[in-house]
């Protein structure tokens, strides 16, 4: 009897238990939300340089899959995505910014329609994302969508402390300053942030005094290169024009005071980051160096462009002192003047004037010409040259400026004291000159007809085509010998450039 009842409470017991088991494989609890995890790649770097950094997640979902993750940097804009890794750029909008990176994964749990909206855990998703197979914006049947479950309430959180560090500047290999020069310079900078080069937010420039603020001028912070110049010679406080990139069609709509003229100066530049930290001031000239910017005393430029010490510059002061010009004209002394950039520099120093006289002996600065002349002759300027050129020269560079048929250039290798160099007959009133030492090298050339006005040839046959000439518009007269080295005979140099100055150019005495 005691085994009988035994063996019936044993089977009643097994029985309820097959019975609680079955109910609970009939009755589940429900769709449980995933969780999320995540890490900073080992190679990102977060600090100093914050721009990019890798950032990996993944998803667990006990009773499901993993479609997806949503994740934000504020809080509010949800993203989704299917990767499972991303490599971000981070702005630095402040001296010292937290960023926080909010990843929440999302499972196969969804409705198997379309929705949409998407609103879980308080948070608005929007609709669910698709692949847009057409193009037009809106989610079409047919297209594939991500069929959005439970979302992760409570999402894997990582805090990205960003650290803004100052911007460095530094003058770039061209920046260097003349002694002396006209008003006219330009100056270039190389700017370095840890940050990204993106950070720069603007350039700060100033002539003589960085205290005061309204002498400081802003520049975009892509800004690398300036040419500064002003033609305002009569004002106390002259203003400079900002010619970004030392383009004449991008000129910064605010000018820079601070100029004094006669005097020495000092240019000072500073790189500003969206953060506001900024480098220091860095300065030109350095120490112990010095700028100092010349007034023009009137329109006329006499261009010293000579190698040689055998008098030229004092033969040349003479004739304009001469011309009645005394204080009215500037020499340029390029070799000892050379500015940095020289190209841009050097014609919107022509330009501050309206006639030059360039002179140089057997080795003139060619490209220099080539790159400016005809640019200053487009903007009104007018030119008379005295130079010789070197054993080889490519005629094509001469004809770049020189209105002379570029396959016809003569040589001879030497001409005695006492040549005679004659006027043509069209132009007879030109005075006749004589060489008064032996020159060497001489060029001669065969002119443009539609072009240029013969002036000047050997009328004893030493070399063949002209030796002297004007373009056509009579803004660009050519002498290929020195002047200083012309002046035998009747002596008439003097009124050679008086007639090419006062009546040619119309220069005012």
């Amino acid at each position: 009897m005691k085994k009988f009842l035994l063996s019936t409470t044993i089977l009643v017991f097994t029985i309820l238990l097959i019975s609680c088991s079955e109910e609970i494989v009939d009755n589940p609890a429900g769709n449980q939300p995933p969780e999320t995890s995540l890490t900073l790649f080992p190679d990102s770097v977060i600090s100093p340089q914050p721009s990019r950094l890798k950032v990996s997640w993944w998803g667990d979902d006990s009773d499901g899959l993993i479609v997806g993750f949503y994740y934000s940097w504020d809080g509010t804009s949800w993203i989704f995505t299917n990767e499972n890794a991303i490599l971000f750029s981070l702005k630095i909008g402040a001296a010292d910014t937290i960023y926080t990176f909010k990843v929440s994964a999302v499972d196969n749990g969804g409705n198997g329609i379309y929705d949409n909206k998407v609103f879980q855990n308080g948070i608005d998703f929007g609709p669910e994302p698709f692949v847009d197979s057409n193009n037009d914006g809106v989610y079409n049947k047919g297209e594939k969508f991500y069929d959005i479950g439970l979302i992760d309430p409570t999402p894997a959180t990582l805090d990205f402390p960003l650290k803004n560090t100052a911007p460095t500047i530094e003058w770039n290999a061209l920046s260097t300053l003349p002694q002396i020069s006209f008003p006219v310079m330009s100056f270039g900078w190389n700017v370095e942030d840890l940050d990204g080069i993106e950070t720069i937010d603007k350039i700060n420039i100033a002539l003589n005094d960085t205290t005061n603020p309204d002498n400081i001028i802003s520049l975009d912070g892509s800004v690398r290169t300036i040419t500064l110049r002003t033609n305002e010679f009569n004002s106390s406080n002259p203003l400079m024009e900002i010619l970004i990139e030392g383009i004449e069609s991008n000129i910064f709509t605010k000018k820079l005071p601070g100029l004094k003229f006669d005097d020495y100066n000092t240019f000072y530049v500073q790189a500003v980051d969206i953060g506001g930290a900024s480098s220091r001031f860095i300065e030109l000239p350095g120490t112990g160096n010095s700028w100092f910017v010349k007034k023009p005393k009137g329109e006329l430029l006499v261009m010293d462009d000579y190698i040689t010490s055998d008098g030229a510059g004092a033969f040349y002061d003479a004739m304009m002192d001469s011309l009645g010009l005394s204080n009215k004209y500037d020499v340029y002394n390029f070799l000892n003047q050379k500015p940095p950039y020289t190209n841009v520099t050097f014609l919107q120093t022509l330009k501050l004037f309206k006639y030059v006289l360039w002179y140089s002996d057997n080795n003139p600065s060619l490209d220099l010409a080539a790159a400016s002349v005809q640019k200053f002759i487009d903007a009104g300027g007018k030119i008379a040259f005295s130079i010789q050129f070197p054993q080889t020269v490519d005629p094509e560079l001469l004809q770049s400026f020189l209105p002379i048929n570029s396959d016809s250039l003569y040589t001879r290798t030497s001409i005695l004291p006492g040549t005679i160099i004659k006027a043509d007959s069209m132009n007879s009133s030109y005075p006749t000159l004589t060489t008064s030492s032996s020159l060497f090298r001489i060029k001669s050339f065969y002119l443009n007809p539609n072009g240029a006005i013969p002036i000047y040839y050997f009328p004893n046959k030493e070399l063949r085509g002209f030796i002297g000439f004007f373009n056509n518009t009579k803004t660009l007269f050519f002498y290929g010998l020195p002047l200083s080295k012309s002046n035998g005979g009747a002596a008439n140099v003097k009124p050679l450039l008086s007639k090419i100055f006062f009546e040619d150019f119309g220069v005012t005495p």
